[in-house]
């Protein structure tokens, strides 16, 4: 949906005119995946296909949602906002929790919120590993943000809205998607280092494109299995904690200290510390790539990444490796991985420019008849953060 299309739909909802236009893009992590709850650094890039949001502050603690691609609308109050229910004392739906989870943080952080009226759409695939919740927290911190006056820089919006996600939505995500969303750069990825939460723009390969393909196959992140290996990697920091007696991550563990002391931990948790040791260097290597511009260099990382998340971290699927394996082998791409967490979702692939339109149409073709299944294919480009334009 255009930008005159949503204001359109608007007017007809509220029988009134939108105050403010905002968008919030999705994200794709083109290295460093998970790291971030090992304190590590990842290098994440916001896409161009956003959330776009058209609202209206009101006078009242009342916010009026319209999801339009759900069909589904709810109001909750601000006043109450704490106890998860819409105005007629109904669990709020799934789907409602990121806004209110949003406004919940802020006024937690010690902010006045007002009412809001809002319609909603997204360009961003629900499920795909892109980080779609992400982009609506985000997109409604920079509607309050505009229509209240908070003057919240975006690392700490993104920081709200993260606590948003954790404590009442009540997903264990780390920063880095809300961070993409809010802080993206145009043309960029976004080297951020989750210890320090210090970060900069490194420039992507000239002549080459990102092109995402969605398996089709939606994630199923079992909570269990995302647990396992969180602890793997806690059992892993306390025993080599015995050797190593300064680290309090697997980030503060060299590659070549993992050499040394990685075969005193047990199997399956050797293979989570070294993913994770392993990919933290990879990041440091690609920022390197990029900075001269090697895209060759930075390609083949991308390859490395996804085998150790194939073979280590165990967190692939055959239809994602179907999707890298025959990536790999078309003319013009560098480098192909599964971006996000994993057990479904999407591959991500960096493209030579002048190849583009070809390795689309072969991808595609080729994973139907490996797989029988129809992938979406995407090109993008790295875009310019979440924003709030008043009309």
């Amino acid at each position: 949906m255009d930008r005159a299309s949503l204001l359109s739909t608007f007017n007809l909802i509220f029988a009134e005119q939108a105050e403010v236009l905002a968008r919030a893009p999705g994200r794709v992590n083109l290295l460093g995946e998970h790291v971030d709850y090992n304190d590590g650094p990842v290098l994440p890039a916001a896409i161009d296909r956003s959330v776009l949001f058209a609202a209206r502050s009101t006078r009242q603690e009342i916010v009026h949602l319209h999801a339009l691609d759900l069909g589904e609308r709810t109001s909750f109050s601000l006043s109450s906002v704490e106890e998860k229910e819409d105005l007629a004392g109904q669990s709020l739906p799934t789907w409602a929790l990121y806004p209110a989870g949003v406004a919940w943080s802020l006024q937690r952080a010690g902010y006045t919120l007002h009412g809001l009226n809002v319609v909603y759409t997204s360009e961003v695939p629900i499920g795909a590993g892109l980080s779609s919740s992400a982009a609506v927290e985000v997109g409604f911190g920079m509607l309050w943000d505009s229509l209240c006056d908070l003057r919240i820089g975006k690392l700490a919006l993104a920081q709200l809205c993260q606590r948003a996600e954790n404590d009442y939505v009540g997903v264990a995500c780390g920063l880095m998607d809300q961070f993409a969303s809010a802080c993206g750069v145009a043309r960029h990825a976004l080297y951020f280092d989750t210890r320090s939460l210090e970060w900069h723009p490194v420039p992507l390969p000239s002549g080459t494109a990102v092109v995402i393909a969605d398996s089709g196959v939606r994630r199923s992140l079992k909570e269990s299995a995302y647990n396992e290996r969180r602890r793997s990697c806690e059992q892993a920091v306390e025993l080599l904690r015995k050797h190593l007696p300064e680290i309090h991550s697997l980030r503060d563990v060299s590659p070549t200290e993992f050499a040394a002391y990685g075969y005193f931990l047990p199997e399956i948790v050797q293979r989570r510390a070294e993913h994770v040791v392993k990919e933290i260097a990879r990041v440091n290597s690609a920022v390197t790539a990029l900075q001269r511009q090697d895209a060759a260099a930075f390609g083949a990382l991308m390859y490395a990444s996804h085998a150790s998340l194939r073979d280590l971290y165990q967190v692939s699927i055959p239809e994602l490796d179907a999707l890298v394996e025959i990536a790999r082998k078309l003319s013009g791409c560098l480098g192909a991985r599964l971006t996000g967490a994993g057990f479904g979702g999407c591959t991500v692939n960096l493209v030579e420019v002048d190849r583009v339109q070809m390795f689309m149409e072969e991808l595609k073709d080729a994973y139907r008849r490996h797989t029988g299944l129809q992938a979406q294919v995407y090109l993008c480009q790295a875009s310019a953060g979440a924003s709030a334009d008043p009309l």
